[in-house]
């Protein structure tokens, strides 16, 4: 009777170490997420409009750190990245996203 107590202790223990080591991931993460803002507010003052791409990455890292949030308070059992894949970023809602230029479409030519 004693085994599946010493296998859920062991399975708890694994869990410990991956959260110590998703804390550090978070600590790492949270610079480079400084580093992303901070970049894309420049590039907003110098251009007058924010980075897609950076705007994209950001939206992906802060899942990201969600998903070391939702490990870490047991609320899921499912690894973040490298053990699941990399977060999807979601379009964004903001007002200024009606000032980022989008290449023009192409209109069909008319055979006349």
């Amino acid at each position: 009777m004693g085994e599946p107590e010493e296998l859920r202790r062991e399975a708890l223990l694994l869990r410990i170490l991956w959260m110590v080591l998703f804390s550090i991931v978070w600590q790492l993460a949270q610079f480079v997420l400084g580093g992303a803002v901070l970049l894309q507010l420049a590039l907003r003052l110098i251009n007058g409009v924010p980075s897609t791409s950076l705007m994209a990455f950001g939206d992906s890292l802060g899942q990201y750190l969600a998903q070391i949030v939702r490990f870490g308070t047991f609320h899921t059992d499912e690894k973040p990245w490298p053990f699941a894949d990399w977060p999807q970023s979601q379009p964004a809602d903001s007002e200024l996203t009606g000032l980022i230029a989008t290449p023009p479409v192409a209109e069909p030519e008319s055979k006349a």
